[in-house]
Order: C-alpha cells, then structure tokens, then sequence
C-alpha cells in the first residue's frame, strides 16, 4: 500500500457542483434547454429596453435594424413563433426515435449516453428559446399600425431564425453521426478516459502518505483488532458516487476509521451493510454522513465506475456477435477501444483505496477497482460468447499484446497471462478448423514473448 494518500487541509478550495452533480445535470434534456430560454428572456429584456429607448427619443435606431409598421412586424413574428416551434417538435420527435434506436441496437444501457448529449441538448434549446423571444416580442407590439413597435426586438427574432437554421442543418448531421456505431463505441472510450483522468486528479490532490508499508499494516490491524460497527445502507441502488474527502474530514474530526463495504457500480440493498466503522461510538455519526457522501441512484454513472465504461463496450460487443445481429466487425471495434482503455490504465496506477488525514492517519479505506478486474471485465464475456469463432479470439490475445507493452517492468502481468491461455483453451474446445487453431496459437505465442514466458509447454493445434 505505497501509494497511500492524505486530503489537503480545509483551506482548499472545492468546486461549487461535485462529479456527481455535474453528471446528474448533464444527464436530462430539460437544464440546457432552460438555461437557454431563461438567457432569451434576459436578451428579449435588454433588447426591449433599447427598443423603449429608442421610441422616447434617447436613442436612435441602428442603422441594421429593420423598421416597419406594427401590423407588418406583427405578422413577422407570427410566422416565425409558428414555423420554430414546428420544427422544434419535429427535433423532439427525431430525438426519441434516435433513442428508441439506440436501444434496440446498443442496449437501454446506452440511452444515458444519447440523452446527456450536449449536442442534442443545445439544439433543442435553441429553437424553444427562439419560440419564447418571438412570443414576447409579439406581445411586446402595440396594435394599430401606428403604435409602438420594437424594430430591434423584431431583428434580433430575425436573426435568432436565421442562426436556427443552421442548428438544423447541425443537428441533422447530428444524430446521423451520432447514431452510427463506431461513434458509440469512441463516445464509451472517451467517457472511460474522462473518468480515469478524474480519478487520477483526485488523487493528484492528496498529499503523500507520512508513514510506510509497514505502518499501514500496523495501523490497519490495530483497528480490525478493535470493536467495530456496521453501518447499514437506508436507500437501495446503485451506488454512483464516493466523496471520500468528506468522508476523511468527517472521521478524522471524530478519531475514526471507515471501512467501506462497496465501490462505485456495485448495488446496494437497503439495510444490507455498507461500511465498517472504528470505534464503535462513532458509528452513529459516520453513519449520518455516509447517508449524504454516498450517492445512491437507480442505474450506474461514470462519475467514478470505471467498470461502467467497460461493461457498455462489451455489452455492445456480445449484442454483435450474437446470432441475431452477427456483426462480428463491430465487436473487432470494440475489442480494439477495450484495448486502448486497457493500455491507458497499464500506463498509470489506479487509487488505491487508502486515505490519510493531515495527520498521516488512515481515516478511510475504500473498495477500489484493480487493473486485474478490468482486465477480466474487458476479456471473459466476450470469450465465453465468442466461442467458435476466431478472429474475435485472435483481436482479443492482440489486445492482450498491447496492454503487455504498455505495462511497466514492475507490474504484474499474470492476468495477462491467465486469459490468454483461457482464449487459446476456447479456441481448442470450439474452433473446428486446424489452419484456424494455428493463427489463434500464433496469437498467444506472440503475447507469450511479450509476457516472457520462457519454455512454454506447446498446446497442440489439431
């Protein structure tokens, strides 16, 4: 446990909206577009209140602007307020068929992906909020021909329609790119990328551990030596997000120690136990702030699942391999991402899951996801349903490779090792053709050189 690490003192400063927060907002279709017509409605203020400028004589009109009679400016607006909100209901209604699509191709695991598209998002907004300017510009309008008309709202309305048409024409191009597997399949490795990057700059945050090895094994065993509490889950779900600083904080301030029981995409059943706690009487209050540090929802997130990215690449991949879809290109595709995901976390150590207060003293111990099991996450599936078919065997031992290369001379590369032969035993057990057995074993003998294995038993290939 050499990479143990300890949180800043209290004079750090902490962004307003944690992860969690971030993604939870950015995953609904209702806060971008709002934000967008609450901005229509600030615009629509400042530009009115020039247009009444302008009327009492303290401004002139610009030069830009177009003027004409009420009546005429009222039958532009009309037409605009009728034509943005016509085509915003077909946008809504192109966006629920692209999510229905998602979900019989890629699973209804990936509708969070569509829906926290911010792409989508902005483009939705746009004509609603274009909707909600016109309509107050419409009614902004005195009747009669000779009445007070606001030629620079009317612009602005102009030229917000023109800008929406190009939102359109993007949005289009949109959700045809959006929709096609390969960009599915990049958006889920970008998002594991995005994750780990997060992960790895919590850690970057903490201070180094005070104490060694050996002072983190006496400590840990003084504890578990010691009474502890169960303290038990008072939501059932899964369990999206950790604050572990305040989690540190609120068992320093209390001379304690947690255990937590879960990680991040595990579920969690109410009453079942979720973390550990020395001594005993701290577990009351421990227990009241694991109850807010502890986000607990109805499906899993990447705020800090690692494995979530994982499991939706593979979801894809099995669902093409299978006999209804026989797509076995597609799983190639994802395959190759696993393996960048792979080598992106074979270049730099994950959290390991041990926390210090200032102090040096281990507050919290956390349940964190190792290389070896996303090692297996990524592998196993994909060989158990791929049987009888190598060339989604042979892409998975070259995946193999890769991650072998990626990884440091003092890094274990035994889970490497493990399921390269559990490939090859598959390939034996279910590939009928010889000359297709003896490309799988060329495959995991070249992942043997890298792993350097020496003097390695041949597995016969007829």
């Amino acid at each position: 446990m050499t990479n143990s690490m300890t949180v800043r003192g209290s004079g750090e400063r902490r962004p307003l909206l944690t992860p969690w927060r971030r993604e939870a907002l950015r995953t609904t279709l209702w806060v971008v577009p709002t934000a967008m017509v609450a901005a229509a409605i600030l615009l629509f203020g400042v530009t009115y209140g020039l247009d009444r400028a302008i009327a009492n004589g303290r401004m002139s009109l610009p030069g830009w602007a177009i003027a004409g009679e009420a009546d005429a400016s009222r039958q532009v607006l009309i037409g605009i307020a009728a034509a943005v909100i016509t085509v915003a209901g077909v946008m809504f209604s192109i966006t629920i068929l692209a999510l229905q699509l998602a979900s019989q191709q890629f699973g209804p695991r990936m509708l969070r992906n569509f829906i926290r598209d911010i792409g989508t998002q902005v483009s939705l907004g746009a004509f609603v909020a274009t909707f909600v300017y016109s309509v107050l510009t419409l009614g902004s309008v005195a009747h009669g021909s000779a009445g007070f008309v606001p030629h620079l709202s009317v612009t602005v309305a102009l030229v917000l329609t023109l800008g929406d048409l190009g939102v359109l024409i993007f949005f289009i191009h949109h959700v045809a790119t959006s929709i096609q597997v390969t960009s599915v399949i990049a958006g889920i490795a970008r998002d594991f990328r995005s994750t780990l990057q997060a992960l790895q700059d919590e850690a970057a945050r903490m201070l180094p551990a005070r104490s060694g090895p050996d002072d983190d094994a006496r400590e840990l065993s003084t504890r578990l030596e010691e009474a502890s509490e169960l303290v038990r889950a008072r939501t059932a779900g899964f369990l999206q997000s950790v604050g572990h600083e305040q989690l540190v904080r609120i068992a320093a301030s209390s001379n304690a120690t947690i255990q937590l029981l879960h990680r991040p995409g595990h579920f969690v059943a109410e009453g079942q136990p979720l973390a550990r706690v020395w001594p005993v009487d701290a577990a009351q209050v421990v227990a009241d702030t694991l109850d807010r540090a502890h986000i607990v929802g109805s499906s899993r997130t990447l705020t800090q699942d690692l494995g979530f990215a994982v499991d939706q690449l593979v979801e894809v991949a099995i669902r093409a391999i299978s006999p209804a879809v026989n797509d076995p290109f597609t799983a190639l595709n994802c395959i190759d991402w696993l393996g960048d995901c792979l080598c992106r976390v074979g270049r730099g150590p994950l959290p390991s899951g041990l926390y210090r207060d200032p102090e040096g003293v281990i507050r919290l111990v956390d349940r964190t996801i190792t290389f070896d099991g996303l090692v297996r996450k990524a592998s196993d599936k994909i060989r158990q349903s791929a049987r009888g078919m190598p060339a989604v065997l042979i892409r998975q031992l070259q995946n193999l490779a890769k991650v072998a290369v990626e990884l440091g001379d003092d890094r274990e590369r035994g889970v490497l090792g493990h399921e390269g032969e559990m490939i090859l035993r598959a390939s034996e057990e279910s590939v009928p053709e010889p000359a297709d057995r003896r490309d799988v074993l060329a495959a995991y003998q070249a992942l043997e050189i890298l792993l350097g294995v020496q003097d390695s038993p041949p597995v016969a290939s007829a």
